[in-house]
């Protein structure tokens, strides 16, 4: 017979690092689900305010109540009038339609002294019409025969369909920038009694794509010229037609399997490249950025650990994704969180200092180092300390070993002024995906996936710019037949300009 001993302490130990951790799950997702997304920290005094608190709960349970008086007293006070700033005008470039509403009473002899004016804002539903292009075809007389005379045909993007530019461009608009499903506009070309069949309007997507293509891949050579680069990447539903038979003998085609937007953000010029791939291994990053040289700022996913060994890229992280860990682990050490967090609070207020004082790269680097590089040095020792006491598998042991595994990557961005501390600005390109994921819920085929990767690129370039997606795109349909090739970098979005 084989004896066995239990050590239960051990066995307490482990079952209540368990719990703990279920139940920060648990939190975590109770947060997600009912909570606020919002992960802003106001920093407080917690050990002067809890002392406070101590000494006036004493103070309170000493005293007692003896005799009550009612105090009764007259405030005057200084009512301050603010005269209402009034509407905001309605922008000058609006039509203007003048309404003239004349008295019902007789006004011959009067004299007008001026105008009473009120502007009312007003919409009409976007309309439908055809252009009809008429050629007329003219005899010439001539003594070898009759000769014809006829204008050719104008350029057009779409020449064996019926389609026009402004239709075709809104319909791009409406899906990648507004996220408005196909199915949502055929629905509103009914109500104007046309019937274009989704066949219809998916052919039309991909061949406008196809006319637009050179454009994309003039802006990613443009994006990889840069020396600095965001890196991010978001999943999408694919739908897989060709999908095999499953174990069970059912069939698999209609599913989905998930494929990903790797996205390549130049912060500095605002160019952003969408890139479709069916997977989320290395591949892909490593294909795009193989000529790339420069600084790669990522989020810690270790994909991006291949190229820290390239010497020509330097790869720095993101310290939101650092924050957020400490954020999540509050209610696990809120002593260590909050001190973390109040920490990097102090490392943002520099840099929203230097946004306000709209300081160039020379000046955030002095910045940073005077300011900056003396708070990260003392949080990284800090931190590591603080490890050696928490429970490496608990929430704040977590957030602690992501960030001093990362620590030089996180502290690159005080070393070059033109360096961003976090990875936000590719991920606010990312957000329309998000958005659009919920409303048409995936992509019909691989390629339809890639088309829809150059649509979000041009339109977030546009975004980034501040330019109107439509007016952009329904002037380069009708331009980029007859454009120079050689010359196709002046219709990228931020190198555009509309013909006079």
């Amino acid at each position: 017979m084989i004896e066995t001993t239990i050590d239960y302490k051990v066995l307490y130990e482990q079952s209540a690092l368990e719990i703990a951790s279920l139940k920060y799950e648990l939190a975590n997702l109770k947060r997600l689900i009912f909570g606020s997304k919002n992960e802003r920290f106001v920093p407080s005094n917690s050990s002067s305010s809890q002392l406070s608190l101590d000494i006036e709960a004493e103070e309170v349970a000493q005293c007692s109540v003896i005799k009550a008086q009612k105090i009764e007293y007259i405030r005057h006070t200084t009512e301050i009038k603010k005269e209402h700033p009034g509407r905001t005008p309605l922008p000058e470039h609006l039509e203007r339609r003048e309404i003239v509403i004349e008295p019902s009473e007789k006004t011959e002899g009067c004299k007008k002294i001026g105008d009473e004016i009120t502007e009312e804002l007003e919409y009409e539903p976007g309309k439908l019409f055809v252009n009809r292009y008429v050629r007329p075809k003219y005899v010439v007389p001539d003594d070898k025969g009759k000769g014809i005379i006829i204008a050719p045909m104008m350029e057009r993007p779409l020449p064996k369909a019926i389609v026009g530019p402004g239709l075709l461009a809104q319909i791009i608009i409406d899906k990648y920038v507004d996220h408005l499903p196909l199915y949502r506009q055929m629905e509103r070309f009914k109500r104007e009694g046309i019937n274009i069949p989704y066949s219809t309007i998916g052919d039309w997507i991909k061949d406008g794509c196809a006319l637009i293509d050179p454009l994309g891949d003039a802006l990613l050579k443009l994006i990889l010229k840069s020396d600095y680069l965001h890196a991010d990447e978001t999943p999408a539903k694919v739908l897989d037609k060709n999908k095999k038979a499953r174990p069970n003998g059912s069939s698999g085609r209609g599913t989905t399997h998930r494929g990903y937007y790797w996205v390549h953000h130049n912060s500095i010029d605002g160019l952003v490249w969408f890139d479709y791939q069916e997977g989320r291994g290395r591949e892909g990053p490593e294909e795009i950025l193989k000529d790339f040289k420069g600084y790669l700022q990522a989020d810690g996913y270790n994909v991006y650990d291949f190229f820290k060994e390239k010497e020509d890229i330097i790869v720095l992280h993101c310290m939101a994704h650092a924050r957020r860990k400490f954020f999540e682990s509050t209610n696990n050490d809120k002593a260590i969180a909050q001190y973390t967090l109040e920490q990097i609070g102090l490392l943002y207020d520099i840099e929203r200092k230097a946004k306000n004082q709209q300081l160039n790269a020379e000046q955030i680097l002095e910045l940073r180092q005077k300011e900056s590089v003396p708070v990260l040095e003392s949080l990284g020792k800090w931190m590591k300390e603080s490890y050696l006491k928490a429970l490496p598998k608990s929430a704040i042991g977590k957030a602690l070993g992501y960030s001093i595994e990362r620590w030089p990557e996180l502290t690159v961005y005080a070393t070059d002024g033109k360096l961003n501390i976090d990875n936000n600005p590719v991920e606010n390109s990312i957000r329309p995906v998000a958005i659009g994921r919920k409303n048409y819920l995936f992509a019909g085929s691989n390629d339809a996936a890639r088309r829809s990767a150059l649509l979000y690129s041009l339109m977030g370039t546009c975004k980034l710019h501040g330019i109107n997606p439509f007016i952009w795109l329904r002037d380069v349909l009708q331009r980029i037949n007859t454009h120079p090739i050689n010359k196709i970098d002046g219709l990228l979005p931020h190198n555009w300009k509309p013909l006079i």
